[in-house]
Order: structure tokens, then C-alpha cells, then sequence
């Protein structure tokens, strides 16, 4: 059996992955990034050998997938030739297309997808728009996204800014490469109403609200704290 859960919403989804996980007494758990074709062969094929069938949990597998990777598709043809026998759980932290999807046969597909206002607000994100950004922001909370998550989409969506602001020799951060076209040239005309100081200032205080949040050194609520950052945007 194969169970495929991704979607933007990835506060459910992964309290879903987490409450599979306590299904199951005896698991394994891999990174998608780093899992090889021996880890697969090694804890599944050993243990067929006495009859026990295996649960391999997978983090981002389909997510770091590299299509002209010959492993990528050993690991795939692997799994797919041994969902009789064991179970494979896929967690993915995004939003997966259908022909991927497809390429694992009978798989339960659990989608977990973010309210469109959640959007709106990033795609607003600009100087002196506090008002709509405030608005924006309280309609996503009121919609039931949670504060820690809005904040996590903040700091992606700043560090793509400021990736894209900052033309470099170096490679792009992961985040820039898995962008569709469409996506980059949006986010490219975002970035230009920033100039980079503005970027680093805000980054940095994101990084800031993150840190006083788990650590309990905000001074204001989390939800507050992200109002006066929009306020001073």
C-alpha cells in the first residue's frame, strides 16, 4: 500500500503524516533528499525474508525527485514493485502534479490545500500597503490558517525575494529552482518594488519574530507581532 499526502497546507498534512506515524509501532523514517536504492532493498527485502511486511515513511521524495537521476528512478520502480508487500507513506511539502501522482498505481492520495486568501496576502506583499496587508493577513487567520504558518510563508516568500534581488554566480537557493516560469516572473516584478536593505531588514526581523516565538521573548502576541511588521513595511 501507498499512501501520498502533499498539498500547501503543509500544517495539516503533516499533522496527518504524524498521526499515521502512531498508527504503526514499527516504522522507518527517511529524507527523500538523501534516501538511496540500498536503504530501500536493505530494510525491505531483508525483513520479506522472514515473512514481515515493512512501513518506510518518506519525506519529500517526490518533492526532491530528479527525473534524469538514474537512483531517483530505482527508488521509484522499487517502491512501486513492492506496495503489496509493505507500506510506503510519502509526505510531500507541496502541492504535486497529477501525471507524478499517476506514476504510482492505486496510491490514496490525501491533499491538503491552503484557502486562496492566504495568496492573495503574499502576492501583496509591497511598500506602504499596510492597510490591505493587515486585512489580508486577519482574513487568512479568520479562515483558519494558524499564525506559525503564515510566518514560515512569510519567511520563504522574503528569502525568494531577496534570492532574486541579489544576482549571484553561485547557484540559487532550492527554492528559486523549483519555480515554474510563471511563478519566477511574478515573483521577479515583486521583488522590484523592494530595494535589497528593505529585503535584508525584513528578513531578518522575521527571523527575529521566529526565534522570540519559540523561544517566549515576543513582548506582543505572534499575530501582533506580525501586524507591527506589516505596519512598518
Amino acid at each position: 500500500m501507498i499512501t501520498i499526502i502533499h498539498g500547501d497546507d503543509i500544517s495539516k498534512s503533516r499533522e496527518y503524516f504524524n498521526e499515521l506515524k502512531q498508527k504503526y509501532k514499527d516504522f522507518i523514517l527517511f529524507d527523500g533528499g538523501k534516501l538511496t536504492i540500498a536503504d530501500l532493498v536493505q530494510n525491505i527485502e531483508g525483513s520479506s525474508l522472514f515473512g514481515n511486511s515493512k512501513v518506510i515513511f518518506i519525506e519529500e521524495f517526490l518533492t526532491k525527485l530528479k527525473k534524469t537521476n538514474r537512483e531517483s528512478k530505482e527508488i521509484h520502480d522499487f517502491i512501486s514493485k513492492n506496495v503489496k508487500s509493505s507500506v510506503f507513506v510519502l509526505w510531500e511539502s507541496k502541492e504535486i502534479a497529477k501525471r507524478n501522482l499517476s506514476s504510482f498505481k492505486g496510491a490514496i492520495v490525501n491533499y491538503f490545500k491552503l484557502p486562496k486568501n492566504i495568496f492573495l496576502f503574499l502576492d501583496n506583499l509591497k511598500p506602504n500597503s499596510s492597510r490591505s496587508l493587515l486585512n489580508f493577513f486577519h482574513q487568512a487567520i479568520s479562515s483558519g490558517i494558524k499564525e506559525e504558518l503564515i510566518l514560515f510563508m512569510l519567511q520563504r516568500q522574503f528569502r525568494i525575494l531577496l534570492g532574486l534581488s541579489e544576482p549571484s554566480d553561485n547557484e540559487p537557493i532550492d527554492e528559486i529552482t523549483r519555480l515554474a516560469p510563471w511563478q519566477m516572473g511574478k515573483l521577479e516584478k515583486q521583488a522590484r518594488f523592494f530595494d535589497q536593505l528593505s529585503l535584508k531588514k525584513i528578513y531578518k526581523k522575521l527571523y527575529e519574530i521566529e526565534i522570540g516565538s519559540k523561544t517566549g521573548g515576543l513582548p506582543l502576541s505572534l499575530s501582533q507581532s506580525i501586524d507591527f511588521l506589516l505596519l512598518e513595511m
